[in-house]
């Protein structure tokens, strides 16, 4: 497996390898060893899987809040999405910065989310598949999240990009200089 940081510490990029011949591959998409060695210690409690219908679907920008803060492992099974991770961790020397990578079945692209961080995509094709391994159960409660469109952020979305297809939840997200201080660098 190939492991690759991204410029904001913490974040992770994972290719697996694939062995292949006339009739496919075969892949090790995870394993706890090469993760704990590379990525540290972290244990998954929950798989996810969500489907967008249409192209230019928007999801997010969402995560977890403590006691309930979320590890993502995160790759794309059908069509492609345009994948961003933003430091919310307050203090931060890369505070409101982000990272995107296009994940697809055909490059295998996996990315690495610790807590701290608010995560979306948009499909950039139709029927799109996405699915992810999280560190801490789903939590009302503590389910949180900023606006995808946030000026101060200033993510490059695609062209593909609909904000019709926001729920009514993503729509209502806070602007990052209104986000309560919900992780800390350092703590």
């Amino acid at each position: 497996m190939e492991i690759q940081a991204a410029n904001i510490a913490g974040i992770k990029f994972l290719t697996p390898r694939r062995i292949g011949d006339d009739r496919g591959y075969f892949s090790e998409t995870f394993r706890a060893d090469l993760f704990a060695l590379h990525v540290g210690d972290f244990t998954f409690v929950q798989d996810n899987e969500s489907l967008s219908a249409r192209q230019g679907t928007i999801r997010g920008l969402h995560f977890q809040s403590e006691p309930h803060s979320q590890g993502k492992l995160v790759r794309c099974t059908a069509g492609a999405l345009f994948d961003v991770v933003v430091d919310v961790r307050r203090g931060s020397p890369t505070f409101g910065q982000w990272v995107a990578e296009t994940l697809t079945p055909d490059n295998g692209k996996q990315l690495w989310i610790p807590p701290g961080f608010a995560h979306g995509f948009c499909s950039i094709e139709p029927n799109t598949v996405i699915c992810y391994k999280v560190t801490s159960f789903y939590s009302a409660e503590c389910d949180k999240g900023v606006r995808w469109d946030d000026p101060a952020i200033g993510i490059e979305w695609p062209d593909a990009a609909d904000p019709d297809t926001l729920s009514p939840k993503d729509r209502q997200q806070p602007l990052l200089a209104d986000l309560p201080d919900y992780f800390t660098w350092g703590k």
